[in-house]
């Protein structure tokens, strides 16, 4: 039985976001098998969340994943960046410092998201702080780069200092 769900678990997952129809009608049977199995109903919050933009029923799958795999390794990240678009700030929060313990987690992308709420918070010191934290968990040059740009992009952001004000600092710091 494992072995069918599974089946139909990754043929879901091979047409997702490119066939959705393909993709539900597969997601589907692999539910049928197992209801509880945490990486299918993973995948349909997933649909949910970034394709229908349907938050709190996307809310809803990501929660039963939790529960039928509280250290399943998928469900976190795509369940925090659904709670992030739907600014539900404090679940995310809760939900990133639980995610950290799960041994195994991608921590790069947990701190990215982070900041990404510290960000949307309207903390761009903290955020820089937290994708800092980001960078010594990337162990590829494309997880780093997106880091760097991201700090980049965020500095931008932040308020310059009259030129003024940046002299005599220099001054004084002599």
């Amino acid at each position: 039985m494992t072995l069918i769900k599974s089946k139909y678990y990754f043929e879901a997952l091979d047409n997702y976001p490119y066939s959705l129809p393909d993709c539900l009608e597969a997601l589907n049977y692999a539910l049928s098998y197992d209801p509880e199995d945490a990486d299918s109903l993973c995948l349909m919050g997933r649909i949910y969340s970034e394709m229908l933009n349907d938050y709190e029923k996307a809310k809803l799958y990501f929660e039963e994943a939790m529960q039928c795999d509280v250290t399943n390794l998928n469900t976190p990240k795509y369940y925090i960046k659904c709670l992030l678009d739907n600014e539900d700030f404090q679940e995310a929060e809760k939900l990133i410092n639980y995610s950290l313990k799960i041994k195994g987690i991608d921590k790069a992308t947990l701190w990215f998201y982070r900041s990404m709420l510290s960000e949307k918070r309207g903390s761009l010191t903290n955020a820089l702080k937290f994708l800092t934290e980001s960078a010594k968990y990337c162990f590829s040059s494309q997880s780093l780069d997106v880091v760097k740009d991201r700090k980049k992009f965020i500095k931008s952001k932040m308020p310059k200092k009259p030129k003024q004000k940046q002299i005599k600092e220099k001054e004084e710091a002599k």
